[in-house]
C-alpha cells in the first residue's frame, strides 16, 4: 500500500509540474494533475480488458 501511495504522490507531482511549466497557472495545473490520473485509470481499465481479449491471443500464437 505504501508503494501505491508514493507512486500516486510522484504521479501527481509530475503531472502538476508539467502542467505548470506549460501553463504557468497554479489553478489549471492543479486541476490537470487531479483529472489526468482519473482519465488514465479509466484508460488502463479498458487497456486491460483489450489485453485479456486480444493480447493473450498474440502470446499464445507465438
Amino acid at each position: 500500500m505504501l508503494k501505491t501511495i508514493t507512486f500516486a504522490a510522484v504521479h501527481f507531482t509530475v503531472a502538476f509540474s508539467v502542467a505548470y511549466l506549460l501553463t504557468g497557472n497554479i489553478g489549471v495545473s492543479s486541476v490537470l494533475a487531479l483529472v489526468e490520473p482519473m482519465c488514465n485509470t479509466v484508460a488502463y481499465y479498458f487497456h486491460e480488458k483489450a489485453w485479456v481479449r486480444f493480447g493473450s491471443q498474440q502470446i499464445a500464437v507465438q
